[in-house]
């Protein structure tokens, strides 16, 4: 027994310095700065996506910085609301929500246009919307600007009788439409163009919207001091090699600076996520 007790008591002290002990590349006592990216992929390719960003303000910074996310966009809404992360990088309508209900500070965006489509399997007889009717549609969570774009557009076409299926990720859509478990699937076009070739090359766009506010950073208000510091490391990592892949492999284009009001023309997205939220209480 007494043996026992000794192995436990040598255990315990390990794992606490285990714990306690600071890399040595991170200033001791040190928080991390939570970088949290709205869940327009899945969590996987999110992190592996934003790898080279997160390295490049950790070394800026000189503290920790991680990537986070969440399981769908109505959850992401919900914690960014509640101030969970440091930095936001989500769509326009939950960008100006962050903004208008929060107090996010908006840094930049990407040049590329963002838009929302509807796909359809390639060689499926759906050739025009009223062809969706009495289908299954498949989209993002309630609270994903692609989603909202795309039951406006239903709506507008008075499309009759049809059933939305909500998932987690836009690969997840594609892959249920490919399977024949619904008629069409939304997701953005810069989620299309970055399929695998195989992949999109079985899908067709049925429906484009016009550029919608993409993805921008927001900083939370309570880092407000630190706005310049981290506008200037974004701009200072878009000349990096690193970034230039970035921006290539998922046709982004690079940053640029958000129009005025351009978060503003976003407040009717905005409305249908707090909708959403309330719906949820």
């Amino acid at each position: 027994m007494g043996r026992r007790l000794l192995i436990l008591i040598v255990l315990v002290l390990t794992c606490g310095l285990c714990v306690a002990a600071p890399t040595a590349a991170t200033p001791q006592g040190a928080t991390s700065f939570r970088i949290g990216v709205a869940p327009h992929t899945s969590a996987r390719v999110i992190l592996q996506m934003y790898q080279p960003l997160r390295a490049y303000l950790e070394r800026t910074l000189g503290r920790p910085v991680s990537i986070v996310t969440a399981a769908d966009f109505t959850e992401f809404a919900k914690r960014g609301l509640q101030n969970e992360f440091d930095l936001a990088i989500t769509t326009g309508h939950q960008a100006r929500l962050f903004e208008s209900d929060a107090g996010y500070l908006s840094l930049l965006t990407y040049k590329a246009d963002f838009k929302a489509v509807v796909l359809v399997e390639q060689k499926s007889r759906l050739q025009k919307p009223a062809d969706l009717a009495n289908s299954t549609v498949i989209g993002l969570s309630p609270s994903s600007l692609v989603t909202i774009w795309g039951q406006h557009w239903l709506f507008r076409n008075a499309i009759p009788n049809v059933q939305m299926r909500y998932v987690s990720a836009s690969d997840s859509a594609v892959q249920l439409v490919l399977n024949g478990e619904g008629s069409a699937g939304m997701t953005s076009l810069a989620n299309y163009q970055n399929l695998k070739p195989e992949v999109r090359d079985r899908l067709r766009i049925l429906a484009e919207s016009l550029p919608l506010a993409g993805r921008v950073y927001m900083l939370n208000k309570r880092h407000a001091e630190l706005k310049d510091k981290i506008v200037a490391a974004l701009w200072s990592f878009a000349a990096t090699p690193e970034a230039a892949e970035y921006f290539e492999k998922y046709s982004l284009e690079g940053y640029r600076k958000l129009e005025p009001r351009e978060l503003v023309a976003m407040e009717p997205y905005a409305n249908e996520v707090r909708k959403t939220l309330r719906q949820e209480k």
